[in-house]
């Protein structure tokens, strides 16, 4: 799977959604004025905007393992701290923030415990851990319709269900094990406009995550195969795509 990608793919892809699910998450998170907070798996920069407006960029910190992202995030947010690293080793000192949330990341760590442990070990004690990811057991997630065309055409499509946190509670018994404490669990949900198929399917050529390692994979035939199931599944154009995460949130 790849997100060494260009921020344009991921902001195409995925983006759309991440701006929308920051407020949410960053509320969640209780993050407020005074506090110094860090974004784990920044990507491009989605919730680093959010976190910005909310606390100022000196009280920012951010970091990813991509390096594309990293520049990218750099470039948008220059005054932004913002660091190359993974989550299950974060270069910073112990009870170093307020607040580590991590959007849309825990289902890529190699280790979501211990990448979830190290948000706990760099935050003070009483501070907030914070993540979401999408709903994509319930097939409430953006993908959810890809997933289910790409299934049909190939039964051995893996998919993405079965990723840590992706079903109902599941965040939650990752944040208890790695130590979190008073662990909360809800859903968040965004809604996103399309006018056309084409810019619902274009982003899913882009190489971008699993789903775009999938559509890659495939030959010509079988490409065209998905990509008109999915218009057959999606609502004719225009159409909104409703698109839910499960988030939790726990003491350190």
């Amino acid at each position: 799977m790849s997100f060494e990608v260009a921020a344009d793919a991921y902001d195409r892809f995925m983006g759309r959604y991440s701006v929308l699910l920051s407020p949410p998450l960053a509320d969640l998170a209780g993050v407020t004025v005074g506090q110094r907070v860090l974004d784990v798996g920044c990507g491009p920069g989605a919730l680093i905007a959010e976190l910005v407006a909310r606390v100022g960029a000196a009280s920012v910190t951010a970091v990813d393992p991509s390096e594309p992202f990293v520049a990218a995030a750099r470039a948008r947010h220059p005054d932004v701290a913002v660091d190359r690293a993974a989550a299950e080793k974060l270069p910073y000192e112990d009870d170093s923030f307020d607040a580590a949330l991590a959007q849309l990341v825990v289902h890529f760590m190699t280790d979501p415990v211990a990448g979830l442990h190290e948000m706990a070990r760099v935050t003070r004690e009483n501070g907030v851990v914070a993540a979401s990811v999408w709903d994509l057991a319930g097939g409430r997630a953006p993908l959810s319709v890809f997933w289910e065309a790409a299934r049909e055409i190939d039964p051995d499509a893996r998919g993405e269900a079965g990723f840590a946190g992706a079903r109902e509670g599941h965040l939650t018994e990752l944040f208890e094990k790695a130590g979190l404490r008073d662990v909360e669990e809800t859903s968040l949900t965004v809604r996103v406009a399309y006018d056309t198929f084409e810019e619902w399917w274009e982003p899913y050529t882009l190489g971008v995550g699993p789903a775009g390692d999938h559509v890659a994979g495939l030959d010509d035939e079988r490409r065209e195969r998905v990509r008109e199931r999915c218009r057959e599944l999606l609502p004719k154009p225009p159409f909104d795509v409703t698109a839910s995460a499960w988030a939790a949130r726990g003491l350190a």
